[in-house]
């Protein structure tokens, strides 16, 4: 139907991808724990949308633009890797200030600050973007699952495309009230707290580490 060979397995693969750890997923997670539900559905919004124009971009050929033009490949790796190193060397920092703070009204006005500072759906956004490997990881996957004979390619992308955005907005949400039902649990726990986010740095700067020793 509608070119796509096997909807069933596709479903099940794209689940089965979307719930993998990754520096989109734990970003809008660490966020809602932080800063609650709303902040943790803006973040969700722009991992939204930065996958959404991933998936736009493959449709339109990036894929063989990255690869014929090795060095915009390379270029993009290592921004991505520098900003997700950078995300994570913030959180060390606030996980420091976290653990210095003995009181609850010291660890609200911190968060307060810290709020205002953050742009949630900026930085979820430039996560998914600046990531060249998922435009081939999008190539690669939807391949499999269109027909080669049908004579209307785009629809069938953008059907595969809508099914990925519904399965990945329904973990995010998962993710993000699991977040604050944590955040909940280490209101008064701040040496845990502390703990927990510089652990949470600490997985950005190695998927920074991994994102630069990436190949094709």
């Amino acid at each position: 139907m509608f070119g796509i060979t096997d909807i069933v397995t596709f479903v099940i693969g794209t689940i089965f991808i979307v719930i993998l750890p990754g520096p989109n997923s734990l970003y809008v997670m660490s966020i809602a724990s932080r800063f609650g539900i709303k902040i943790g559905y803006v973040a969700a919004l722009g991992v939204f949308t930065g996958d959404l124009i991933l998936i736009l971009c493959t449709v339109l050929g990036a894929a063989s633009l990255l690869h014929n033009f090795p060095w915009l490949f390379i270029l993009l790796k290592i921004i991505g890797a520098a900003y997700l190193s950078y995300l994570g060397i913030r959180l060390i920092i606030a996980s420091y200030h976290t653990w210095l703070n003995t009181h609850a009204q010291n660890i609200e006005a911190s968060t307060s600050t810290t709020q205002k500072n953050i742009h949630p759906f900026r930085s979820a956004l430039t996560i998914s973007l600046l990531n060249p490997k998922a435009i081939f990881f999008y190539l690669s996957f939807f391949i499999q699952f269109v027909d080669p004979d049908y004579t209307h390619p785009a629809l069938s992308f953008s059907i595969l495309s809508i099914v990925v955005q519904i399965t990945s907005m329904a973990y995010l949400s998962i993710l993000i009230f699991s977040g604050v039902k944590l955040a909940h649990f280490f209101n008064r726990r701040y040496k845990i707290a502390a703990i927990g986010v510089a652990a949470v740095g600490l997985l950005f700067c190695g998927f920074g580490l991994k994102l630069a020793f990436s190949t094709m």
